[in-house]
C-alpha cells in the first residue's frame, strides 16, 4: 500500500490521520478506494461531497437526470446557474473544486442491466441514492450477483432509512429481496413530488450513508449489514431493526430463481420511493 503522501495531502487529511482508527494506513485505503454513487440528487449530493472530502481516490457518478429549480432545496452539490445541466456532470464539477486530488468518473446515463454489468465490477462499493423501484431492485440484484457491497439509503417527508447489503458474502447476510421480494404495486407509495421531503433530512441520511461507506473501506466499527436504521426527524428518534436472511429468497436463497439480470431487461417507468422501505415507505430523491 502506498503511504507516500504529499505535504498538501498530509495537511488536508490531518484530522483523519490523527484518528487511531484511521491513521496513514487508513487514509491510504481511502485514497485507493473506488466508490460508485448511483443518483446525484438529495442523497447523492452530501454522500459524494463527504466521500470526496474524505479523500476517496475515485468516485463514479451515475445520473441521467437534468437539474431543475425544485431540486435545489436539497441537492446541495448543485447551484442555480447549473439548472438544465446533467446532475452527474454538475456534481463532478463541485467535487473537483472541493478536492482536486479525487478522480471523478461521470456516467450520464440511467442504469440498466447492461450498464450495471459493465460498471459495478469496476468499483469496490456501490451506493444507492436513487429515486425509483426499478433501479433499486436492479442495484440490489446486481451487487449480489457481481459480488459488491451495497450501501442503500432513502428518505421521504421527515423520515429516513439506511442499511448495508453484503449478501454476496453468504452466511447470515440478507439481501434486499429478503426484505421485499418484489416491488410494491404501482400507486401504493407516494412519489417525492406528491408527498414532499424536508431538504435537511436528505443531508443527514446522505451523510450517514457516507459514514457507512468510510467504515466499510476502513474496516472499523459495527456496520449496518443485517440491520436497518430508521430515523424520524420530527421526534428526533433513531431505531434499528434486525434484518434476517430469508431461506426462500429468490435471489440469495439456496435455490435462487434470479441467477442473472435478465429480469431487468425492460425497466418500468421510475417511481420515487425505495424498495427497502418498511410500512412508511420513503423516497431517495
Amino acid at each position: 500500500m502506498d503511504l507516500d503522501f504529499s505535504d498538501s495531502e498530509l495537511h488536508r487529511y490531518s484530522r483523519h490521520i490523527l484518528l487511531q482508527e484511521v491513521g496513514a494506513v487508513g487514509q491510504a485505503r481511502l485514497r485507493a478506494a473506488r466508490v460508485l454513487v448511483v443518483g446525484a440528487g438529495g442523497l447523492g449530493s452530501p454522500l459524494a461531497l463527504y466521500l470526496a472530502a474524505a479523500g476517496i481516490g475515485t468516485i463514479g457518478l451515475v445520473d441521467d437526470d437534468r437539474l431543475e429549480l425544485s431540486n435545489l432545496q436539497r441537492q446541495v452539490a448543485h447551484d442555480t446557474p447549473r439548472i438544465g445541466r446533467n446532475k452527474a456532470e454538475s456534481a463532478a464539477e463541485t467535487i473537483r473544486r472541493l478536492n482536486p486530488g479525487v478522480a471523478v468518473e461521470v456516467h450520464a446515463l440511467r442504469l440498466d442491466a447492461e450498464s450495471a454489468r459493465a460498471l459495478i465490477p469496476r468499483y469496490d462499493i456501490v451506493c444507492d441514492g436513487t429515486d425509483n423501484f426499478a433501479t433499486r431492485f436492479l442495484l440490489g440484484d446486481a451487487c449480489h450477483l457481481l459480488g459488491r457491497t451495497l450501501v442503500s439509503a432513502a428518505v421521504l417527508r421527515f423520515e429516513g432509512q439506511l442499511t448495508v447489503y453484503k449478501s454476496h458474502l453468504g452466511g447470515e447476510h440478507p439481501c434486499q429481496r429478503c426484505l421485499h421480494p418484489e416491488p410494491p404495486p404501482p400507486g401504493l407509495v407516494p412519489s417525492c413530488s406528491e408527498a414532499g421531503v424536508l431538504g435537511a433530512v436528505t443531508g443527514v441520511m446522505g451523510t450517514l450513508q457516507s459514514t457507512e461507506v468510510l467504515k466499510e473501506i476502513l474496516g472499523i466499527g459495527e456496520g449496518l449489514a443485517g440491520r436497518l436504521l430508521l430515523w424520524d426527524a420530527l421526534d428526533m428518534r433513531f431505531r434499528t431493526v434486525r434484518l434476517r436472511r430469508d431461506p426462500a429468497c429468490p435471489l440469495c436463497g439456496p435455490a435462487p430463481a434470479i441467477r442473472d439480470l435478465s429480469c431487468h431487461a425492460a425497466a418500468p417507468a421510475p417511481v420515487c420511493a425505495p424498495a427497502s422501505a418498511p410500512a412508511s415507505a420513503t423516497s431517495g430523491a
